[in-house]
Order: structure tokens, then C-alpha cells, then sequence
């Protein structure tokens, strides 16, 4: 397989064709997905061929936002049905991508330890001091495509969802779990002091 070949395409793609209004899917957080994943194949102790199947996932993770804003999982295992052959994946390689493209879909759902990896890794910034930064990014998209209005309405969402999550490698356990109960916290406190 040309991984690196792989690489460059998608890359390139998702630098020319994402709309500007993708403030959080853009192609930073293809690419901060993408180190997050293979930081953890290491920890985790992932061989090389399976770490380059991360790898890509990782990198085509959101590729179907190129295609549509609904179901963008189902629409880039179909670009990555469609694109991936040409870089020499075979069958197997591309149904383990596929797989861990769709194990992201929230809620998330992996099977298995490569799943497990690249569904930490695209949230691994729940536990990271960048947290409130990245969300200001993810709130400005989700009001721009008209899925919430106000900051009350995002901090809700974001305490329903920390509640809801959890993360599934030992690794970011261990690295991340602390740190996100206490942003939870502090959005309670938030909405806690908002509503007095």
C-alpha cells in the first residue's frame, strides 16, 4: 500500500474543498485526529501494518463531509471504497478502515483494538487543556449549520455529552479521563452561577 501517496490526496482534498464554515472539521482536526491516533498505536503497542491502517482511518475519518453534512461516516467509507484501491489497499485493509470510520459515529461504538484507538483519539481533546478552545470552534459550526443558538444551548450539549462519554484505551484513560470530569465540572458550575 502507498500510505504516504494516500496521505497527500486526502490532504490535499480536504485543504481545497472543505467549506471555511467547518470551523472544528476542518482539516486541523483531520490532522490532530491523526497524530492523537498515532500517538496511541505507540502507547498501545500497535504493529507497524496495523498503526498505517490507523493512519488512515484517522486521515479519512471525516473525508464524507467532501460529499454531505448527514451520515459523512457512511460517505467517506464509500470514498474510501472508491479511492483507496488506486494506493494499493486491499479488500481486508479497507473493510479495518471502514470499520473504524464508522465506529466514530457518536454514539461511538468501536469492536475492536484499532476502533478503540482512533475513537479516542478523534476526542481525545475532551481531556486536553485545549478543551474550551476547540469547543469555541465546534460551537461556531454547529450555529452556523443552524443546530443551536446560544452559548446556554451549547453548554447543555457539551454536559449531556461529557456525561455520556467515555474513553476506551487504558492510554487515554489514564491521560485524560481527570482532566475532562473537571471541564464537566466547571460547565456545571457555569450553568449552575448562569441560572442564579
Amino acid at each position: 500500500m502507498n500510505y504516504f501517496a494516500a496521505k497527500e490526496y486526502i490532504l490535499q482534498r480536504l485543504a481545497a474543498e472543505l467549506s471555511p464554515h467547518f470551523t472544528y472539521h476542518g482539516i486541523q482536526h483531520t490532522k490532530d485526529v491523526w497524530s492523537c491516533a498515532l500517538d496511541l498505536c505507540y502507547r498501545e503497542n500497535v504493529q507497524e501494518d496495523a498503526r498505517l491502517l490507523v493512519a488512515t482511518a484517522a486521515l479519512y475519518h471525516d473525508a464524507g463531509f467532501l460529499i454531505s453534512l448527514e451520515n459523512h461516516e457512511d460517505f467517506g467509507c464509500k470514498l474510501v471504497q472508491k479511492v483507496l484501491p488506486g494506493f494499493g489497499y486491499n479488500h481486508d485493509d479497507i473493510t479495518s478502515i471502514c470499520g473504524m470510520i464508522q465506529a466514530t459515529k457518536i454514539p461511538q461504538t468501536p469492536n475492536n483494538q484499532l476502533e478503540e484507538i482512533l475513537c479516542d483519539a478523534e476526542l481525545d481533546y475532551l481531556g486536553r487543556p485545549d478543551f474550551f478552545d476547540i469547543g469555541q470552534l465546534l460551537y461556531q459550526e454547529l450555529k452556523y449549520l443552524g443546530h443551536l443558538n446560544t452559548e446556554m444551548e451549547w453548554n447543555q450539549l457539551q454536559i449531556s455529552f461529557l456525561k455520556q462519554h467515555r474513553y476506551f484505551t487504558k492510554t487515554t484513560q489514564y491521560r485524560r479521563q481527570v482532566a475532562k470530569e473537571l471541564h464537566l465540572q466547571e460547565l456545571e458550575r457555569w450553568l449552575e452561577q448562569t441560572n442564579l
